[in-house]
């Protein structure tokens, strides 16, 4: 089919429509990510402040590779960094007093699981294996978190344990 006849019966027209809801869905995701983000920053902040604002800087730059769609020699860099937020997130909840440690557990294996991508030819051997740590972590938390939420008590004391130690 020549390129005017795929012009005029529409297909091109579609693509182009599809491709552009495909990016604006995308970026409307990592915007939704952005304040995730720094919710999860505020929540950890009482265990340490300091990883917590590690987690946080990983995370976003995990969003700006994905915003840019950037693999350097087919290392998704996005994943890779995530795998770091995950392990990072999942120490704080298991140094928390208000989350189950088990969901810290679960996190940083998803982070383990992550970081496979750091070798396209090892996450590929263990597709979809290494996928599910993640998703299993990342999702329990966030059925938690959705479900059962903190312990408010716990988050409240350990707040102002570290408002006392700063």
């Amino acid at each position: 089919m020549s390129f005017l006849a795929q012009l005029t019966d529409g297909s091109i027209h579609r693509v182009l429509v599809r491709g552009r809801l495909n990016i604006a869905g995308g970026l409307i995701a990592i915007a939704g990510m952005v304040g995730v983000t720094l919710l999860v920053y505020d929540l950890f902040k009482p265990v340490n402040r300091s990883l917590s604002l590690l987690a946080a800087f990983f995370s976003f730059v995990a969003l700006t590779f994905e915003a840019l769609r950037w693999q350097p020699q087919g290392v998704n860099i996005a994943i890779v960094f995530v795998g770091f937020y995950c392990l990072l997130i999942g120490y704080l909840i298991f140094r928390s007093t208000f989350l189950p440690r088990i969901l810290g557990v679960l996190m940083a294996f998803g982070g383990l699981g992550w970081l496979t991508f750091l070798s396209p030819p090892l996450a590929d051997y263990l597709s979809p294996y290494n996928l599910a740590p993640g998703i299993l972590g990342e999702g329990s938390l966030t059925l938690w978190l959705l479900v059962v939420g903190v312990n408010v008590q716990g988050w409240k004391e350990q707040a102002s344990t570290a408002a006392v130690r700063a």
